[in-house]
């Protein structure tokens, strides 16, 4: 019945989440010229592919029923010292391993923390985005450009499909969300963490490896941290202490829009990455109809809102069905 449960409200949240993707497309092609195109359908890739990464590796956090506010930090940290480091003369293929082992290793510490002395993954995961942000502003305060000729071709270099373009660090996020949906649905590790967020207690008397599943979540959420750094980086072509401040609410915010429990045990990355996808059409839509940009985060909140209520009608009525 547990099954069934989570996968009937896996099935109606990813499909409300779908429909909500479609109408705002559809709004924004009726409403504005050249909107229904798809070089504005890739862009959405384009312009979000290092969200993308983060919140996919926030919602295997999510999953377990903890929560990693720390990624937005992490991200800024990875731009800042790779941008550092490249400076220095350190050559890519030196400082981009260096920096998602970096990122790995803060995810793993905080993943062992929580579990080892039972604190709240709120409190641990807060200190870790200050530990990192106050990393980034040791380093430097000022911007940091990078000038690494293999950073200028991975923010150049793009497929040409049609009447758009798809750069390559957007495969990199789309192999990420292949990878992610695969250990989520084939294997044990995936199976793991589902159990772990419906019911800890139980997964332990099952005899499930809770510690090193829990501790796996938050190293993946570091490394993911990373590696959308880099790919920011990529974007950017700069390091900046004080860049995406607030990221981690728009990747929790699209793991929740994509039907994410943040109870745990409900939830998947094909729904995270719609959820990115619909961020990225409002603010498309925000764009065009030259508002403050402002506006994207109070459709965000409201959106948000509305997807929690939803999803506890939906929860409740399932409940009952299962009585």
């Amino acid at each position: 019945m547990k099954k069934k449960f989570n996968i009937e409200i896996n099935n109606i949240s990813l499909f409300i989440t779908a429909v909500l993707f479609f109408a705002l497309f559809t709004f924004g092609s009726i409403s504005y010229e050249h909107f229904f195109s798809l070089s504005t359908f890739l862009n959405l890739f384009n312009d979000n592919a290092y969200l993308i990464i983060a919140a996919i590796g926030v919602t295997f956090v999510l999953l377990t029923g903890g929560i990693d506010i720390s990624i937005a930090s992490t991200i800024a940290f990875t731009c800042v010292f790779s941008a550092f480091l490249l400076r220095l003369g350190v050559p890519e293929y030196v400082v981009i391993p260096f920096v998602l082992l970096i990122g790995l290793l803060v995810g793993m510490t905080m993943g062992y923390i929580i579990h080892t002395f039972h604190l709240q993954p709120f409190i641990v995961t807060l200190a870790g985005q200050f530990f990192m942000r106050g990393l980034c502003s040791v380093i430097s305060t000022e911007s940091i450009p990078i000038s690494n000729e293999f950073y200028k071709k991975m923010a150049l270099s793009k497929l040409k499909l049609g009447s758009g373009k798809l750069y390559y660090y957007v495969l990199i996020a789309l192999a990420i969300v292949i990878i992610a949906v695969y250990v989520l649905k084939y294997t044990k590790f995936g199976r793991s963490v589902y159990a772990i967020g419906g019911n800890e207690q139980s997964a332990i008397l099952m005899g499930l490896p809770v510690k090193k599943t829990k501790i796996a979540v938050y190293a993946i959420s570091g490394f993911c941290a990373a590696l959308a750094g880099v790919i920011f980086s990529f974007y950017t072509l700069a390091g900046y202490s004080l860049q995406n401040i607030g990221l981690e609410l728009d990747a929790i915010s699209s793991a929740v829009i994509g039907g994410t429990l943040l109870t745990g045990g409900i939830g998947s990355v094909i729904g995270t990455t719609v959820g990115v996808l619909i961020q990225g059409v409002i603010q498309t839509i925000v764009t065009y109809q030259n508002l403050n940009t402002w506006w994207t985060k109070v459709t965000i909140a409201a959106l948000l809102c509305i997807f929690i209520v939803i999803q506890r009608v939906i929860s409740l009525r399932s409940e009952k069905k299962g009585n």
